[in-house]
């Protein structure tokens, strides 16, 4: 009898544990169940998530229209304006081109290499019907074989960082560089800021995008410093816009694009085309590779706007002679150029 009670005990204990450990697996099992099902629900709402902010960004058509001039094009397209920050114009930097303005803008001569001739004529450069235009035409007469004859326009002003500007430009089709750029005025001591130098026709068979590449960099030179000149290109593809950009596919001649640069510090600089960003650039980054944190910009700098040429193939060639003489191709436009500084709220 003792052995049966004793057989009967261990069998109960043995029942016991079996069911404890069966229970115990099922809530195990229950709970990896529920931390299954809070993971792929964590999981959604991080994909819900990703797609509202994916669309709150895309772009449309809409976003493209009825810009507001009184902003810099990318505050009505996708405002990226820091908090408690606000543009304020720059007059002297501002011009809707209805007439020549002396007290904003001036000539100057000095040339690049052969065959280019920068004149004050009033036949290469001036202001009407609603625009600023620079034209490139033959004068075989001008010494050094400069038949190359063009101008170029500078501010009077000149500004620093932070600030934001914009131009509306129709290029020449011509091989020649079309030009809207900030320099201040030491080629061997300068801080120089490239938004565009845009060919829209080269005349060699060596850049095949060139057409559709906006053509960006910095120029950082300093005597004192090794090595004197660092520079790097931010250059950006028109195919790179948004397919709701109405300006994606019309070329630089075609149509009057907007471009913009944001120069936000000593390093930093931000370029723009038809209110979308279009590649940045550091202040210190070398096209070498290199990088040179001493590096920053200093220098106040100036408005340019001109057009030249070279027979290089990093400009595009030398157009033909005859492409002077046309004048359906020969004149770069400037339909306006909006600037503002960013300041505290």
């Amino acid at each position: 009898m003792f052995i049966n009670i004793v057989s009967k005990k261990i069998y109960t204990y043995l029942y016991l544990f079996t069911l404890v450990f069966f229970l115990s697996l099922a809530g195990c099992g229950q709970d990896s169940v529920l931390e299954e099902e809070e993971k792929e629900e964590v999981e959604e709402k991080e994909e819900n998530k990703e797609e509202q902010e994916n669309e709150s960004t895309e772009l449309t058509t809409e976003n493209f229209e009825n810009i507001d001039p009184d902003f810099p094009s990318f505050v009505s397209i996708q405002d990226s304006t820091p908090a408690n920050m606000e543009w304020i114009k720059v007059e002297t930097l501002s011009d809707e081109f209805e007439a020549w303005d002396a007290d904003k803008w001036f000539k100057s001569t000095w040339n690049y290499e052969v065959p280019v001739y920068m004149t004050t004529d009033a036949d290469n450069s001036g202001v009407s019907e609603g625009n600023l235009w620079i034209k490139a035409t033959l004068n075989e007469s001008n010494p050094e074989d400069r038949w190359f004859q063009t101008a170029r326009i500078h501010s009077r002003t000149k500004i620093s960082y932070p600030m934001y500007t914009e131009a509306s430009i129709k290029t020449s089709h011509i091989s020649a560089y079309n030009t809207y750029w900030l320099n201040n005025g030491n080629i061997d001591e300068r801080d120089e800021i490239d938004i565009i130098e845009n060919n829209s026709n080269p005349s060699c068979d060596c850049q095949p995008d060139m057409p559709e590449r906006m053509n960006a960099q910095y120029f950082h030179v300093d005597p004192d410093l090794t090595p004197q000149e660092v520079r790097e290109h931010a250059n950006f593809n028109r195919s790179g816009l948004s397919d709701a950009n109405p300006l994606k596919n019309s070329g630089w001649n075609e149509a009057y694009h907007t471009y913009g640069l944001w120069w936000k510090d000593a390093q930093n600089i931000q370029f723009y085309l038809d209110g979308e960003p279009a590649g940045h650039v550091k202040v210190g980054d070398d096209r070498s590779g290199q990088f040179y944190p001493n590096r920053e910009f200093t220098k106040d700098l100036e408005i340019i706007f001109d057009l030249w040429s070279n027979e290089a193939d990093w400009l595009g060639g030398l157009p033909p002679k005859a492409d002077l003489e046309n004048d359906n191709i020969n004149t770069m436009r400037i339909d306006w150029v909006r600037t503002w500084t960013l300041e505290a709220k």
